[in-house]
């Protein structure tokens, strides 16, 4: 069985929900793929999801998902590089590898995900905050414990409930096609693992 860690953040700033964790929570009410999934919602603070990210990698998953909130996105973004770089500069891990580029098939999960009605890219840049971190950091911990994990960065679009409540009324993805977004993914990585 394929063992999965899926991980979203709560909320922060001015956002009182976080797409990331209601398209999680989605997911997991309905479910019913044969991929063991072990879920967890992370803190909007680098030191606190470092150390959980780093401790929950160690039960060595086939697969880490990462969900994070992309306000202003119209579609779903699937990752594809990790950057050692924080918000100030400064690097995530001192004399560590500059980047990780993800060996998933990102591709081929963008046309599959198009040929299901969902839109979406493949994502060459996942900023420097937080959801950047997540990913280099995830790839960087595997990498370094001799872990058999690959790992994939989503960014997902603010939920209807968050644009209606936002004055500038930005872009958002129903909340059920993010999940459904994130379930496919799930399968293409069981029937073609990279």
């Amino acid at each position: 069985m394929t063992r999965i860690l899926v991980t979203a953040f709560e909320p922060y700033d001015r956002w009182p929900d976080n797409s990331s964790w209601l398209a999680l929570a989605d997911l997991t009410r309905w479910y019913d793929g044969d991929a063991e999934l072990t879920t967890r919602r992370y803190p909007v603070d680098l030191t606190r999801m470092s150390e959980s990210l780093r401790k929950d990698l160690q039960a060595n998953f086939d697969f880490a998902i990462h969900l994070g909130q992309a306000p202003g996105s119209t579609l779903i973004k699937l990752e594809s590089v990790g950057l050692n770089v924080r918000s100030n500069g400064s690097p995530l891990i001192a004399n560590a590898t500059e980047a990780y580029r993800s060996s998933l098939p990102l591709e081929q999960y963008h046309r599959g995900l198009i040929a299901a009605g969902i839109p979406n890219e493949v994502s060459h840049h996942a900023g420097t905050y937080l959801c950047n971190a997540a990913l280099y950091l995830s790839q960087h911990y595997s990498h370094s414990c001799g872990l058999r994990t690959k790992s994939l960065f989503i960014h997902i679009p603010l939920a209807p409930s968050q644009a209606a409540a936002d004055k500038g009324t930005p872009a958002s993805m129903s909340t059920p096609m993010s999940s459904a977004a994130v379930a496919m993914l799930i399968q293409q990585m069981q029937s073609d693992p990279a």
